[in-house]
């Protein structure tokens, strides 16, 4: 049969003996452990003893049918093969004794070339999640910022809960999704909510939609999802803005803001 990896290394070995000190007693030890007492051979005065008859044996007990006394001759030997395969102990093999580089932690693992790596696409951290606690006051056809003040969790410490934005940590730039929603509860035909994403206080293009209410007196909801490539101390921010023709409020039951790093 075909091995996969390194080749065991084989020793070769003798037998092993035993001599025991007797006494009048049946209950020895064994230095070995075996299984039953047809894994060794046991001699008194130089006579080979019958297995299960003359004694029984399991582990490290010897119990012998008769008990000998202080002036018998007793030993064993061992039975089994000559040759063994010899195997490191359990758990004995660390990373001292691999050549693997890289580094070892709960974000990697081991490739086959012998290097610790992270998972393509990274760990998906910096992450945040959250939410708008009470509806925000939101005036007519003016882009607000979303008040987005209480965490869901915030892994990598990049939510700034006091200006409701998320900001690059040190050493985390790279490709970020965001994503983000809101809600008016009460909107009529034809009226309007829309939601962008903001970097660095301005708003790109492709970070805006919209949408219109064809029913009176609905609930209207928005969201938007979109990937920005970041710098260290880049900051995202969601902003909405309704077209009601009055103040509205964004409803903290549909409002809510996430991200997470995809690419270092």
């Amino acid at each position: 049969m075909p091995f996969i990896g390194n080749q065991p290394a084989l020793s070769y070995t003798s037998f092993a003996k035993q001599d025991f000190t007797t006494s009048a007693t049946t209950s020895y030890t064994l230095d070995n452990p075996v299984a039953n007492a047809n894994e060794l051979a046991l001699f008194i005065n130089f006579v080979r003893q019958e297995p299960t008859t003359a004694y029984s044996a399991s582990g490290t007990s010897l119990t012998l049918t008769s008990a000998t006394s202080a002036t018998d001759d007793m030993y064993c030997v061992y039975l089994g093969k000559a040759i063994q395969t010899v195997n490191p102990p359990n758990a004995s093999v660390g990373i001292s004794q691999l050549t693997a580089t890289g580094t070892k932690d709960a974000t990697t693992f081991l490739r086959g070339d012998n290097t610790f790596s992270v998972p393509a696409g990274g760990t998906n951290t910096p992450s945040f999640s959250a939410y708008l606690s009470t509806s925000q006051s939101a005036s007519n056809e003016v882009f607000t910022k979303i008040a987005f003040d209480t965490e869901d969790w915030d892994i990598g410490s990049g939510f700034d809960t006091s200006n409701n934005r998320f900001v690059v940590p040190a050493g985390e730039a790279g490709k970020y999704v965001f994503g983000a929603k809101t809600g008016v509860d009460s909107i009529d035909d034809q009226e309007g909510l829309s939601i962008a994403l903001y970097k660095n206080g301005t708003r790109e293009d492709k970070t805006y939609m919209g949408d219109f209410s064809p029913y009176i007196n609905r609930l209207l909801y928005v969201e938007i999802v979109y990937v920005f490539d970041l710098s260290v101390g880049d900051y995202i921010e969601a902003f909405a803005a309704q077209a009601s023709g009055e103040t509205q409020n964004l409803d903290s039951r549909y409002s809510f803001f996430y991200g997470y790093k995809i690419i270092e």
